[in-house]
C-alpha cells in the first residue's frame, strides 16, 4: 500500500509537467492561427501597395520619355536614367508582395528619381554638376543595395530559425515505452524457446501541431548480437533520406491526443537469442522513441 503511494506521489511531477507541456501547445496554436489571419491582411494590404507603387514608375517612365534635349551627352543620361526606370519596373513585378523592407526601398527610390527628373529639368545646360549628382547618387544606390541585402539575410535567418521551431514542435513524442514476450496462448513469458510473438506498447504524446491523420508507426528490434529481427528484407521504409529495413508496422488514425499503440512483432522458431533486445519507434521520418527489455 505504501509503495503505491509512492508511486503516485512520485508521477504527480510528471503529470503536472504534461499538463503544462499541453498547456503550452494550446497557447502555441492560438498564437499560429492568430498570426496567420493577420499575416493574411498584411498581404492583401502590401500587394495593394506593391501595385500602386509600380503604377507611380510608370508614371515617372513616361515622364523621362517626353524629355528632349539638344545635347548629346544630357539624351544618353536620360535615356540611361530611363532604363533605370524600366529595369527597377520589373524588379518590382518580381518581388513578393510580403517583402516589406524591399517595397519601402523602392518607394524611398521612386522618391530619389522623381528629384533627379525634376534636376534634369531645370538644370538642363549644367552637365557637369548633373554628372556629379549622378555620381553621388549613384553611389547612394550602392549603399541602399547593400542595405537591403543585408536586410534580405537578416529576414532569412528568421524565417529559418523559426521553421526550425515549427518543425521540433512537431515531432512527436512517446512515453511509456515496453516490451514483452507472449506465448502462442498470449501470455506473457521472457523465455525466448516459448515466445510466439514480440508485443511493444508505448504512448504517444498529446501534440496539436503534428500533422493529423493516418500515419505508419514502425518498430526494430535488434538482437543482442546487433541483428535486425524482420519478415521479409522488402519491409522498407525512409529514413534521414534512405531506405531501412523495420520489424513490425500498424497504421493509425493520430488526431493530436495522446494515443496508446501496440504492435506486434511474430518470431519464428529458434529466431531468438536471451540477451537485452533494443526497440527503436519511427514515425513522421523520425525516431519517437528508444528503449531496451530482457528476454532469458
Amino acid at each position: 500500500m505504501q509503495t503505491g503511494e509512492n508511486n503516485h506521489k512520485n508521477q504527480k511531477p510528471l503529470y503536472i509537467a504534461l499538463g503544462i507541456a499541453a498547456v503550452l501547445l494550446i497557447v502555441i496554436a492560438a498564437l499560429y492561427i492568430t498570426q496567420s489571419v493577420e499575416m493574411k491582411e498584411v498581404v492583401e494590404e502590401m500587394t495593394i501597395e506593391k501595385n500602386i507603387l509600380t503604377e507611380e514608375y510608370q508614371d515617372l517612365a513616361m515622364g523621362y520619355d517626353s524629355l528632349e534635349s539638344t545635347s548629346d551627352t544630357l539624351n544618353t543620361m536620360l535615356e540611361r536614367e530611363r532604363q533605370k526606370v524600366e529595369h527597377l519596373i520589373e524588379e518590382i513585378k518580381t518581388i513578393k508582395a510580403t517583402n516589406a523592407s524591399k517595397i519601402r526601398e523602392y518607394r524611398k527610390e521612386l522618391g530619389t528619381l522623381r528629384g533627379v527628373l525634376k534636376s534634369y529639368v531645370a538644370q538642363s545646360d549644367s552637365l557637369n554638376r548633373i554628372n556629379e549628382e549622378l555620381k553621388k547618387e549613384n553611389k547612394e544606390y550602392q549603399q541602399r543595395y547593400s542595405q537591403i541585402q543585408n536586410s534580405y539575410k537578416e529576414l532569412e535567418d528568421v524565417k529559418t530559425e523559426l521553421e526550425d521551431k515549427v518543425e521540433i514542435a512537431s515531432r512527436l513524442e512517446t512515453t511509456n515505452m515496453r516490451a514483452e514476450g507472449l506465448n502462442a496462448r498470449g501470455r506473457s513469458t521472457s523465455r525466448t524457446s516459448r515466445i510466439d510473438k514480440i508485443e511493444v506498447c508505448f504512448t504517444v504524446k498529446k501534440n496539436l501541431t503534428a500533422p493529423v491523420g493516418m500515419k505508419p508507426f514502425y518498430i526494430r528490434l535488434e538482437r543482442p548480437d546487433g541483428q535486425i529481427l524482420l519478415r521479409s528484407r522488402d519491409d522498407l521504409f525512409e529514413y534521414e533520406g534512405t531506405e531501412i529495413n523495420y520489424s513490425a508496422v500498424r497504421e493509425i488514425e493520430y488526431g493530436g491526443e495522446e494515443t496508446e499503440i501496440c504492435i506486434f512483432y511474430d518470431a519464428d522458431m529458434g529466431e531468438l537469442m536471451p540477451g537485452e533486445y533494443t526497440t527503436d519507434i519511427f514515425a513522421d521520418g523520425a525516431n519517437i522513441g528508444r528503449f531496451s527489455f530482457e528476454l532469458k
